[in-house]
């Protein structure tokens, strides 16, 4: 038996009113089964009764929504190591785990222990100054992305990493991706990156559309600090941290990524691995008639 007593969840922000129904069906759920729900206050008043989240006061996050919701979350909850249960509401869904109409289903497994946990390595991002100061870190579980806001026109950047600070490369290009192992299935994948499996610990940093064919994604490793800096002196550059929150790097600042101190850990069911994902995401070793071939 697990020791969830306390529920809290979060809602896709483009419209709590779209998962009122399920909310209530998890709140009597929980009743029935003598546990306490909490939910984000944009969504607390479709279910009278329930009580309000606070992240320090919850054993348990459920999502309801996309990635973009368990990614929302996973940010929330993954400095104090509360599990995250993602409830799929999306179309995609390579991190939400359930299913919506199965969610009760699924839950009542999380409280009889029938599950496991998925730990993700996360990034830490964050913009210095030209003065050196660092502003403050953003936690990453999918990628920080370093690009031009604004009209369409490149960038000339400069990578470098380690201690003794070595030169990688240099990219004229739209931006470049630093992505985890779990966000090279997302943004990374979609400029040409490689697909990680989540047990690699690694950085991956992925140029965005670069202008020579010489220029390839990179995998390196964990524990080195990656610095991006503009070669350029250039406004409108911006940090995008899982595609939801970020800042504004002015001319002579830089960029400067590395593994985070906190992990994710995703609730996953015993049918559940990151192969059966790709290839019921990816539809790969599908034949035509939609089956899977022998």
């Amino acid at each position: 038996m697990s020791d969830y007593r306390r529920i809290g969840v979060v809602v896709a922000t483009h419209g709590p009113g779209e998962v009122a129904e399920t909310l209530r069906r998890l709140h009597e759920f929980c009743v029935a089964h003598g546990r306490d729900l909490l939910i984000e206050p944009g969504a607390r008043a479709l279910v009278p009764g329930a009580g309000e989240l606070r992240v320090d006061a919850i054993d348990l996050l459920v999502t309801l929504g996309g990635d973009g919701t368990l990614l929302r979350g996973a940010r929330m909850v993954a400095p104090i190591g509360v599990p995250v249960l993602g409830v799929n509401l999306g179309r995609l869904g390579f991190l939400t785990s359930v299913p919506q109409p199965e969610c009760t289903d699924y839950l009542a497994a999380c409280f009889a222990g029938d599950y496991w946990i998925d730990e993700r390595f996360t990034l830490e991002a964050m913009v210095v100054g030209e003065n050196g100061v660092a502003g403050p870190p953003f936690i990453a579980l999918n990628d920080a992305v370093l690009h031009k806001g604004g009209f369409a026109r490149v960038v000339r950047l400069g990578v470098r990493v380690g201690p003794d600070d070595q030169e990688v490369a240099t990219y004229t290009a739209d931006g470049i991706i630093i992505a985890t192992p779990t966000g090279s299935t997302a943004y990374s994948l979609s400029a040409g990156g490689p697909i990680v499996a989540p047990g690699v610990e690694c950085i991956l940093a992925t140029p965005i559309c670069p202008h020579t064919l010489g220029v390839r994604p990179l995998v390196l490793p964990p524990d080195v600090e990656v610095t991006v800096s503009a070669l350029t002196q250039i406004e409108g550059l911006i940090l995008t941290v899982d595609g939801q929150e970020g800042a504004e790097l002015r001319p002579g600042a830089r960029l400067l990524v590395r593994r985070g101190a906190a992990r994710v850990r995703l609730v996953r069911f015993a049918t559940q691995n990151f192969f059966t994902t790709l290839r019921r995401k990816l539809h790969w070793a599908i034949e035509h008639d939609g089956r899977a071939p022998l």
